[in-house]
């Protein structure tokens, strides 16, 4: 356990007692940082002195307290900074901006992270009594991936131990439920990270409260025996170092003392009495190599017999958390059991203060590769040593934040569950993961109390309220992939279900009037229905319309499917005329294949503007080539009888489904301040070349109208763009002119 020997006073905090502390502290390895850390303890000293802690106990001496865990810890003095002056942000004496500028990056966004874990439900962090393994386990995940910081979870660790040491100052039903918490959360975040220190101490500190008898009779017990044992045990030692002297192998020996939690549970797990827990007298051996680990078992077993069902061989197989020792139970002096460990000094460096895989051996619970991937990053950052020097010391230090992105968000219900998504998730996701019937009724969301929009991504730590309407009604945007609303499978799978078990005369006319919509939006041609229909195995256009309606099937790609045809016909036989590509005038890069005219320039009509996946049709100008148009262009259409003979059949070439081409977008919209930069905004962001924009307002209506001319790559970006229009504040209605 770290050491709990008296370095402050019991009731307040002085300047001597500050001062004697700050004179104790190793040498610094980065004067900045340590210099840093005496700023850090002056504002505590003088900021935090006239407050107090949920136990009574004066907020600054709380916080020097918790600071001389993280020193003993040997913690780095950027964590013991950022351990001392959270408190101070969090009673807001003093601002993050402040403290960012004061101490740094590095330790703002410590304080930055443990004040996101004050600030989540009570229930997470004040005791609150949880039924199941489940709930404990998401919230160890939840607390392990809000921290984009390993050191703010030890700062988390060692804040509750000392907590855990001032219990008894609150009532008992708090001390109770505090305990439990205390147990199947927090001792188990300390396991994963290998704290063993701070691990032992929540484990026995949560016994007493949890199992006040019990915890009473086994101290008492080891109490009674304790002076029978300390003898026993140095006349074991006196022994052992006889026959190891005699054998010229150098070990240092001594007495284990033996963690409480551990003997209860023992003897919970066997149903056996304190008398039958061999491991209470027990002696450690450390030698310098494997060979004398070896041979030291094998002079153990010389002088005492063994019990063979009490012996484990940890150094040939290791555990799953990599721990070596040999473990022996041999009936020593007096025809008493004693427990004997052997390992090298390595082992129980490693054993004692290094950081192990040890967590899943012991709870055998599965986790994500997400979790286990960000646990082995804190173990193994938390494992390198002192840097030798101010330049490493900079290296280690960086880190801390490297490879160290989530792909797992944990928040929370308003009840306090946590719920598990993939980074990115949406309210709608979160309202699914609930249960498919909150995800069919969802019609809005508060994060935190306050309303927001449903393709809002969450983050770690936030509460979630889902609001509800009484009837099932998923909305069909949520299944749009480019209006962010829903992140994962689950989501989506559910929303395409409810679609596909309602009646199928509802979802025949919701699919009509949905590629209606598109293609009214896109401004293109209705497609041969019948013939596109077997291309997705289904029987008739109806069909066709229910998929849509259903969701199955995406109006987009119905309304482009012309676009498709045009590109993948390839003439299957010798074509007798030479094809000739055309090149547009006015910047679309689109190819025009003109059958029957060789080397003849062609350009798309500004009239109509075609883009391909258009029935298109070309005229043949005096001395400027041919003009390319719609098929359904009003110029087309009126022109006269003899102007008519000029027309020529033209279609897309090969390239024009890739081919850049320009397009008229029509916005209209409630005129208001900042409109124009909010939709230009938006372009930019899309990376939307804007060639031309017309924009006039009707102050009589209160409505701007507004053309754009743009460069658009494919349909399926038109469609794009045409959607996160529509989601702008106050615009009312999007489409292209054709």
């Amino acid at each position: 356990m770290v050491s709990r020997a008296k370095r402050f006073p019991n009731d307040r905090l002085d300047q001597a007692a500050v001062k004697a502390w700050c004179d104790s502290l190793p040498k610094a390895t980065d004067e900045k940082a340590r210099k840093g850390l005496l700023h850090a303890v002056e504002l505590c000293f003088e900021l935090l002195a006239e407050l107090q802690d949920r136990t009574g106990e004066q907020l600054s001496l709380y916080a020097m307290q918790v600071a001389d865990l993280l020193v003993q810890l040997e913690m780095d003095d950027e964590t013991v900074s950022a351990a001392l002056l959270y408190r101070i942000v969090g009673n807001d004496l003093k601002t993050q901006e402040e403290i960012e500028a004061i101490f740094g990056a590095m330790v703002a966004g410590l304080v930055k992270d443990l004040l996101l874990i004050q600030q989540l439900s009570p229930g997470v962090l004040t005791g609150r009594e949880e039924k199941g393994e489940e709930h404990s386990e998401n919230l160890r995940r939840m607390l392990l991936g809000i921290s984009s910081d390993v050191r703010a979870v030890l700062i988390l660790l060692a804040e509750r131990v000392h907590l855990m040491r001032r219990l008894s100052h609150l009532d008992e039903n708090y001390q109770s439920q505090f305990s439990r918490n205390t147990r199947d959360i927090f001792a188990p975040l300390a396991n994963r990270l290998g704290v063993w220190q701070l691990k032992w101490e929540l484990e026995d500190l949560s016994l007493r409260y949890l199992e006040p008898e019990q915890y009473r009779s086994i101290a008492k017990q080891l109490e009674e025996r304790r002076d029978e044992r300390i003898a026993y045990i140095k006349h074991a030692v006196a022994m052992l170092e006889d026959a190891f002297s005699e054998n010229d192998i150098r070990a240092d020996i001594s007495g284990r003392p033996k963690h409480l939690y551990s003997i209860w549970k023992k003897m919970y797990r066997k149903q056996s009495g304190f008398e039958h827990i061999f491991d209470v007298r027990a002696v450690r051996v450390l030698v310098d190599s494997v060979a004398d680990c070896y041979a030291a078992l094998g002079i153990v077993h010389s002088i005492w017999k063994h019990i063979p069902r009490e012996f484990d061989d940890y150094i040939a197989t290791p555990k799953a958390n990599l721990y070596q020792s040999i473990h022996t139970v041999v009936v020593g002096p007096d025809e008493k059991p004693l427990e004997i460990q052997i390992r090298t000094h390595e082992m129980h460096s490693h054993a004692e203060h290094g950081v192990a895989a040890h967590w899943r051996y012991k709870e055998q619970k599965g986790s994500s590769d997400d979790l286990e991937r960000r646990i082995s990053w804190m173990r193994q950052w938390l494992e390198q040593r002192e840097p030798e020097s101010e330049q490493e010391s900079s290296l280690l230090a960086s880190d801390v934040h490297q490879d160290y992105e989530q792909t797992q968000v944990y928040v929370l219900t308003p009840q306090g569950k946590v719920i598990e998504l993939p980074n990115g998730s949406t309210p709608v996701d979160f309202a699914y993961a609930i249960h498919s019937s909150v995800g069919h009724r969802c019609r809005g969301a508060r994060i935190d109390g306050h309303i927001v929009p449903l393709n809002t991504p969450l983050e770690s730590g936030q509460t979630v309220d889902i609001l509800t309407h009484k009837e099932e009604r998923p909305s069909r945007d949520w299944m749009s992939p480019h209006l962010g609303y829903i992140k994962t499978s689950r989501a989506r799978n559910r929303v395409k279900s409810w679609y596909r078990h309602q009646d199928f005369d509802s979802h025949v006319e919701m699919g009509k009037a949905s590629l209606e919509r598109e293609l009214t939006r896109l401004g293109f041609e209705r497609p041969e229905l019948a013939k596109i229909a077997p291309e997705f195995n289904l029987k008739g256009v109806d069909d066709l319309y229910a998929a849509i309606g259903r969701g199955d099937v995406s109006p987009v790609q119905i309304a482009g499917w012309r676009h498709r045809e045009e590109r993948e016909k390839k003439p299957k036989k010798t074509v007798k005329k030479r094809q000739q590509r055309g090149k547009s005038t006015h910047g679309a890069s689109a190819d025009i294949t003109v059958d029957g005219i060789d080397d003849l320039m062609t350009h798309l009509g500004k009239c109509c503007k075609p883009v391909p996946s258009d029935s298109i049709i070309g005229y043949i100008t005096r001395g400027r080539g041919v003009t390319v148009h719609r098929s359904d262009c009003s110029v087309v259409r009126h022109m006269k009888e003899d102007d008519r003979a000029r027309l020529v059949d033209v279609r897309w070439g090969d390239e024009g489904e890739d081919a850049a081409f320009e397009v008229d977008v029509r916005v209209v919209a409630l005129d208001r301040k900042g409109l124009m930069r909010d939709v230009t905004s938006l372009f930019s962001n899309e990376e939307i070349d804007v060639t031309g924009i017309n924009s006039h307002s009707d102050r009589r209506h209160q409505k701007a109208i507004m053309r754009f001319s743009l460069q658009i790559d494919n349909v399926g970006q038109l469609s794009r763009i045409i959607d996160k229009l529509a989601q702008l504040p106050d615009v009312v209605e999007v489409s292209r002119i054709t």
